[in-house]
């Protein structure tokens, strides 16, 4: 027989390396993180997570309520006037749709840092990004200070 005719046996698949995920911590009612606790403690990242996929629902839901106007509204306008302000609403419907859009790619971003740990530290010094600063802006990925350095940047170049 010759060694093209032979046949040989496949070798198994090593398993993939799969470690399990950490437990997430359950938040007690109305738990916010306090300047106290250690800083993106899992209770703290929990929080963001949680805050972070209640925000992304929202907006998708809204996107979703958009895209179902659009397709419900009739097309059968009567006078110039009233399809040209139809059609003014249905471009900030679709813009704010497109910003939408936008902020769920920074939200994803944002719960990909919460899971590699990485969430709440300046992505420029790796300095603490702050609980106050990520409570009001929660995608936020500069410390204070490098946020205002980059506005100067984009101000001195014009954008």
């Amino acid at each position: 027989m010759s060694k093209a005719a032979t046949k040989t046996k496949p070798r198994p698949m090593p398993a993939p390396d799969v470690s399990p995920l950490p437990e997430r911590p359950d938040l007690p009612t109305g738990y916010r993180p306090k300047p106290g606790e250690e800083y993106m403690s899992p209770e703290q990242l929990e929080y963001f997570r949680q805050k972070l996929l209640t925000w992304r629902g929202e907006l998708v839901e809204e996107s979703k309520q958009t895209i179902d106007n659009l397709r419900e509204e009739v097309r059968d306008v009567g006078d110039d006037a009233e399809r040209a302000t139809r059609e003014t609403e249905n471009s900030l419907e679709l813009r704010t749709r497109d910003r939408y859009r936008k902020l769920i790619g920074k939200i994803d971003k944002a719960l990909k840092r919460v899971d590699d740990g990485e969430y709440g530290y300046c992505e420029e010094t790796g300095e603490e990004i702050g609980l106050d600063r990520l409570e009001a802006r929660p995608i936020a990925t500069l410390c204070f200070d490098a946020q205002e350095r980059w506005e100067h940047r984009q101000k001195l170049m014009g954008d």
